[in-house]
C-alpha cells in the first residue's frame, strides 16, 4: 500500500489534468451512496463529526474518504478538520494507496467549479473575482484558467489583511490580483464571480451582477450556510454539481421555500453537462449560477489521478 503525503497528492493533481478527469467520470459515472454521519461525543467538550464518503467503480477502483470534525480543536492549538483518502482495487479489495484527504478536497473542489464554467462562463471572461480568502480560495484562478484566459484576479475577504495577502500570494506567482474593499463595485466588474467563503449570511447581491456573469458558489453546504440573496437566482440560469445540492444547501433551500425557483428549474448538473445531456450558456446576456456541495465522485477521480500518476500506469482490470 503506498501513502501520498499532502505535497505528494497536491503535485499529482494539477488542473490541467484534474478538470478533464472529473469530466470524464462526470461522464462515465460510478457509484455514489449518501454519505454516513456519525456524532463522536468527547467527554467534557463538543462532538467529533465523522462524515464517511464513499464511491466505486465496479470491478475497478473503491474509493473511501473519512472527514473528521473536531471544533474543540481550536482550544488544544490543533486543526479542526482532518480528512483521509484510502483507495482500493474494486476487484479484490486490496488497499492500494492512502493519501492526504484536505489536499484531495480542496483541489476536485476548484476543480469542479472551472469545469461548469467551462460551459456556463462566457467564452470571453477573463477578469474573476474571488470573494473569500482560504485553502480553496487561493486555488481557483489556477482552476479556473484551465478553462478561460483568465488575465485579472480580484479578492475581497471579511479581512482586507487575508486579502491582501492572497493578492499578494497571486502577484507573486504571476497573476495581475489585487485586493478589493467594495465587493458590490468589484462584482459590477467581474466577468466571473467565484465565493468560497463560510458565511451563514448573504454576502453578493444579484443586483450588483451585471447580465453576463457566472456566479459560482461554493460555501454553502449545509442548511444553515448561505453566501448568495434570492436576488442572485431570480432571472439566472441555475446549475448544480449533483441534484444532493438541493437537499443540503441553505443556498437553495431557503430561496426555494420562499418561491424564488423551483427544483425542476435546475437546468443540469455536472453529469449532464459532462454527458451533453444539459446545454450550457445560451447567450452572452445570460446570467448563470453554479452552486456545488462536493461529492464522493470527485474524490474518487482525484484519488485514481494521485495513484496513477504516481503508482501504477494502468488501472485494475
Amino acid at each position: 500500500m503506498q501513502t501520498f503525503d499532502a505535497l505528494a497528492t497536491e503535485a499529482a493533481l494539477p488542473f490541467d489534468r484534474l478538470v478533464p478527469a472529473l469530466q470524464a467520470l462526470f461522464a462515465r459515472g460510478c457509484e455514489v451512496p449518501t454519505r454516513h454521519v456519525h456524532e463522536l461525543p468527547v467527554p467534557g467538550g463538543p462532538s467529533i463529526t465523522s462524515l464517511v464518503m464513499p464511491a466505486w467503480i465496479p470491478g475497478s477502483y473503491y474509493g473511501l474518504k473519512t472527514i473528521n470534525i473536531a471544533p474543540g480543536n481550536a482550544a488544544r492549538g490543533l486543526p479542526g478538520l482532518h480528512a483521509t483518502y484510502t483507495l482500493f482495487d474494486g476487484a479484490t479489495g486490496v488497499p492500494l494507496a492512502g493519501m492526504e484527504g484536505n489536499a484531495i478536497t480542496a483541489r476536485r473542489t476548484a476543480a469542479a467549479s472551472a469545469l461548469a464554467a467551462g460551459w456556463l462562463a462566457r467564452k470571453d471572461a477573463r477578469h474573476l473575482l474571488v470573494v473569500g480568502a482560504g485553502r480553496i480560495a487561493a486555488l481557483l484562478p489556477e482552476a479556473y484558467r484551465v478553462v478561460r484566459d483568465i488575465d485579472r484576479v480580484s479578492v475581497w475577504a471579511r479581512s482586507p489583511e487575508k486579502a491582501e495577502a492572497l493578492a499578494a500570494r497571486w502577484r507573486a506567482g504571476g497573476w495581475a490580483a489585487q485586493a478589493v474593499g467594495d465587493l458590490a463595485a468589484a462584482c459590477g466588474q467581474a466577468d466571473i464571480v467565484s465565493c468560497a467563503t463560510l458565511a451563514t449570511q448573504p454576502v453578493v447581491r444579484g443586483r450588483w451582477l451585471r447580465p453576463g456573469t457566472h456566479l459560482d458558489l461554493i460555501g454553502s453546504f449545509t442548511p444553515a450556510m448561505r453566501e448568495a440573496d434570492d436576488d442572485c437566482f431570480a432571472g439566472a440560469s441555475l446549475y448544480v454539481d449533483t441534484e444532493e445540492a438541493l437537499k443540503k444547501s441553505g443556498e437553495l433551500l431557503g430561496p426555494m421555500e420562499r418561491g424564488v425557483f423551483r427544483p425542476a428549474d435546475v437546468r443540469g448538473t455536472l453529469a449532464g453537462l459532462s454527458r451533453g445531456t444539459s446545454a450550457g450558456r445560451g447567450s452572452a446576456q445570460e446570467r448563470t449560477v453554479f452552486k456545488s456541495v462536493g461529492t464522493a465522485l470527485e474524490d474518487l477521480a482525484a484519488a485514481i489521478l494521485v495513484y496513477e500518476h504516481r503508482g501504477r500506469t494502468t488501472a485494475p482490470a
